[in-house]
């Protein structure tokens, strides 16, 4: 049983819950009783008292019956920052999966865990950061660019394909009922917004309407029309100079005009501000809140609206409008039961919820729908029982599983856990290699640290009152310790250098972004000589090791209970790692690297130094050399090879053939699990690409435009390295003439039906992908640009076994068949439409063309 429907049968049996079918919740009882009278939100209340509720961090408000509560919180592909969760795979992995069902159950399950952790409370407790209702997910710009560190957090390249998780993500996180939803989803960042990270506060975007239009604001319609999202957040960057949380032509007339939307908005954090102090666009706090306000934006993340009541003294805004958005926040707390005395249909959702088994089996199937087989030559994979090398930094590195705005993950498997779990531990070896990335740390691997003749350190945990709560051994320390409760732990065992040289050994955490409670404190002895005594997150905390015997380290940690974590890291001399690791595959039968990047390299606004990145965003998509060269040296070896990318944005192997290549993304709490099931053959890979993955950055035009020329596969006239829709699988499938109608008028649907046979020897899950060529395809005209070849227009997952035939129905939409001018205007036109099924694209993979007529006269769609 999914767990949507679980959850309701619950809800159902508490009497609070009407069945799926009635897509309503029956909850009388769910509106405050006692509350004061909502007719005027902010009747009562001092500007400064209203204004105050218009920031994320709201006070508590005895005259509106509201506790204190923050709207900010995160479910991008789980619950985030907020202690233990479920760790989906990232967004773009999610996108891979090309499975529309499959990524409203992960929204499903997102919003039952917030709501676990909210129910573990009582209601009119003060909510901090990341604790609300108010998920601030999902992410629908369009990743247009595969340098942009932030883009692993989309759903891809492609309008229709992220409109439709979009919207399903969306449904999964709010539920069957738009007056009690279980949270609310704020899709963001509207609209144009894909990096650069660095000057991201301030730059201005000049995009043409076709672009705007056919590109940037298909997905945040979607979400907003067909998904009915409650909630939606305007980005950082100004569109043609004006910002676009103070456009009201974005915000207010094509959102809640073009668009019907009537719910909340909220700023990106710190927008607001930004409006003054970066674009310099209004010259102080007042000006820039009162064009936000007026621009459309209700809530802002930051402090900015603190300005507001001098704002309005001033003239500069209606007090009107700050009580429509008054109005509007409150609209929506009162709905979640996010107030004094509120209730909700989801109040019986228990604080056990939180990682169950049936949490855990779904994000397991999510990672491994979501692995992409890129290449399989001489049909090397699955593997059979062979000794098995596993060699790269990305093997056993949990940060890798979780990607950006995550939870902790509970029990995480790492690849090379997956592995030897799946193929016994004796016929796997290991070696990390080398780094991801020239003078950047990894962890220390389990093969540098021992005690007791074993690999790893041995740990004592005590609690606050110094109870002994774990003693036992870790193979290496990385550890995520977001809101567990405050202990202390002694690790201690021997540093073992694989050779000698010059080790730095470093201890950091994950970054603490907002609101940071005391940071933990911690000790490191080399050799008994204490050599760090400071704070996660402080300076210089390293230290160099000769590598010429071992040494006894001790490491303490007094964990204060905040959002923080620990990592013991290196950087080790390259060649000792290099030469580990060559004999490590000269004893072994077949290699699997695993490779790519890592939150610390690409992300929000990071700090790295390091050829290849800047400011989290990358200059090359082309594997770092550091890993390009550790390739080779595994490939001269002569065993053969198989290359495992774990990455939150495409990486091109650059000249190097692997016999094999997988696409793994930052997988989940279940990544190493489910990586072992594909390589051993136990799952048939079934992912699709949901980007492009280019040969080298020299494909790409400058980094900073945002035209879509030379962009993404609808406008892209190079030769890829894998185009998007690729996927390979253990199976073949062949594809039978479809059945649709010759003709429909203008301004219709399409139904197509088409027979899929699965002529392999194995069971197996194709994508079935649709592509549109319009009339106007590649032709100059008065109506589109030349450059348009084809367009994603419907998909769908079929299962088959061996032998079986199995019919796939897609319906195309009229906004998936239309074309949009120059002026930005969509239509839908008369003439013969070339259609293309199959598992990919045409040229890629097979499938079939067909065509079809659309008569009558052309019919302008609503923007």
């Amino acid at each position: 049983m999914r767990h949507s429907t679980a959850i309701l049968a619950l809800l159902m049996a508490a009497g609070l819950a009407a069945p799926a079918a009635a897509q309503s919740v029956n909850c009388a009882a769910c509106a405050p009783s006692d509350a004061p009278a909502q007719t005027a939100s902010g009747e009562g209340l001092t500007l400064e008292r209203k204004a105050a509720q218009l920031m994320n961090a709201a006070p508590a408000e005895s005259l509106l019956g509201l506790p204190a509560y923050d709207w900010w919180n995160e479910g991008l592909h789980g619950l985030a920052r907020n202690g233990q969760a479920t760790v989906f795979p990232q967004a773009i992995g999610l996108a891979a999966t090309w499975d529309v069902d499959l990524v409203q159950r992960v929204g499903d399950v997102t919003s039952t865990e917030a709501r676990a952790k909210w129910n573990a409370r009582p209601t009119n407790a003060a909510r901090d950061l990341y604790e609300g209702l108010t998920l601030w997910s999902p992410n629908v710009n369009i990743f247009r660019d595969p340098r942009w560190g932030r883009g692993q957090e989309t759903y891809g390249e492609d309008p229709y394909l992220t409109g439709r998780l979009g919207v399903a993500f969306v449904r999964g996180l709010q539920g069957p009922d738009p007056d009690h939803p279980k949270v609310i989803a704020a899709p963001k960042h509207l609209a144009v917004h894909s990096g650069p990270e660095a000057g991201r506060d301030s730059f201005s975007v000049n995009v043409s309407p076709r672009d705007l239009e056919a590109t940037y604001l298909p997905a945040f319609r979607a979400a907003v029309v067909d998904g009915k999202a409650q909630s939606l957040m305007c980005a950082y960057n100004a569109i043609h100079g004006t910002p676009v949380c103070a456009s009201s032509a974005l915000m207010i007339d094509r959102l809640r005009g073009d668009w019907g939307f009537t719910g909340v908005t909220v700023s990106d954090c710190d927008a607001v501000a930004n409006i003054y102090l970066f674009h310099h666009s209004q010259p102080d706090a007042a000006h820039a809140a009162a064009a936000a306000l007026k621009g459309g934006t209700d809530i802002n993340c930051g402090g900015a609206y603190r300005a507001l009541p001098a704002a309005v003294r001033a003239g500069l805004v209606d007090e009107a409008l700050v009580d429509a958005a008054l109005d509007r926040a409150l609209a929506a707390r009162r709905a979640l039961g996010a107030v004094v005395d509120g209730r909700s249909p989801w109040d019986a959702i228990p604080a056990t919820a939180v990682g169950t088994p049936e949490h855990r089996a779904l994000a397991r199937e999510a990672a491994e729908k979501s692995i992409v087989l890129l290449e399989n030559r001489a049909a090397l994979l699955p593997l059979q029982n062979q000794k098995i090398a596993v060699i790269g930094a990305n093997a056993d590195d949990l940060n890798v599983l979780e990607g950006n705005y995550h939870g902790a993950a509970i029990d995480p498997v790492t690849p090379l856990e997956g592995l030897r779990a799946r193929f016994g531990a004796a016929r796997i070896t290991y070696a990390q290699g080398g780094p991801l990335a020239e003078n950047t740390p990894v962890v220390v691997p389990e093969t540098a640290l021992s005690s007791g003749g074993r690999p790893g350190l041995e740990v004592e945990v005590r609690d606050a009152d110094g109870h002994v709560i774990r003693s036992s051994r870790d193979r290496r320390i990385d550890l995520n310790l977001t809101k567990t409760a405050p202990f202390t732990a002694r690790w201690t065992g021997l540093f073992t250098p694989p050779a000698p040289g010059r080790y730095r050994l470093m201890i950091d955490g994950p970054a603490c972004w907002h609101a940071c409670p005391a940071h933990d404190a911690v000790r490191l002895w080399v050799n008994g000589v204490k050599q760090i005594d400071s704070i996660i997150g402080g300076s210089g905390l390293e230290v160099e090791v000769a590598g010429d015997r071992p040494s006894d380290i001790r490491l303490e940690l007094d964990h204060k209970g905040g959002d923080e974590g620990i990592r013991l890291r290196w950087i080790a001399p390259a060649e000792i790692q290099r030469a580990e690791a060559e004999a490590a595959a000269a004893a072994a039968d077949v290699v699997v690297a695993v490779v790519g990047l890592s939150p610390d390299l690409e992300g929000e606004a990071l700090r790295v130094s390091a050829p290849g990145f800047v400011g989290g965003d990358r200059s090359e998509v082309i594997l770092p050399e550091p890993q390009i060269d550790l390739l080779k040296a595994l490939a001269a070896t002569g065993k053969p090879l198989v290359v495992v990318i774990a990455s939150g944005s495409a990486v091109s192997l650059g000249d190097l053939k692997p016999d094999a290549v997988l696409q793994l993304w930052y997988p989940g709490v279940e990544g190493g699990t489910a990586l072992a099931s594909v390589l051993s053959g136990d799952v048939n890979p079934s992912g699709r690409l949901p980007v492009t993955i280019y040969a080298s950055s020299a494909d790409l035009p400058a980094f900073t435009d945002y035209g879509m020329k030379e962009r993404t596969y609808r406008y892209f006239t190079g030769t890829p390295a894998w185009p998007f829709g690729h996927g390979l699988s253990y199976t073949r499938f062949a594809y039978q003439p479809p059945r649709l109608p010759e003709t429909i008028g203008a301004g219709q649907p399409l139904e197509v039906a088409v027979s899929v046979r699965n002529i392999g020897a194995r069971p197996g899950e194709e994508v079935v992908q649709a592509y549109l060529l319009p009339p106007d395809a590649g032709r100059e005209g008065n109506l589109t640009d030349p450059v348009l070849q084809r367009q994603l227009a419907g998909f769908a997952r079929v299962s088959t076994a061996p032998g079986q035939t199995r019919e796939a129905k897609l319906t195309i939409d009229p906004r998936a068949m239309s074309s949009v001018d120059r002026t930005g205007t969509r239509r839908v036109l008369p003439g013969a439409y070339r259609l293309w099924l199959g598992g990919g694209q045409p040229g890629d993979a097979d499938g079939v063309w067909t065509q079809f007529v659309v008569t009558g006269e052309a019919v302008e769609l609503p923007k």
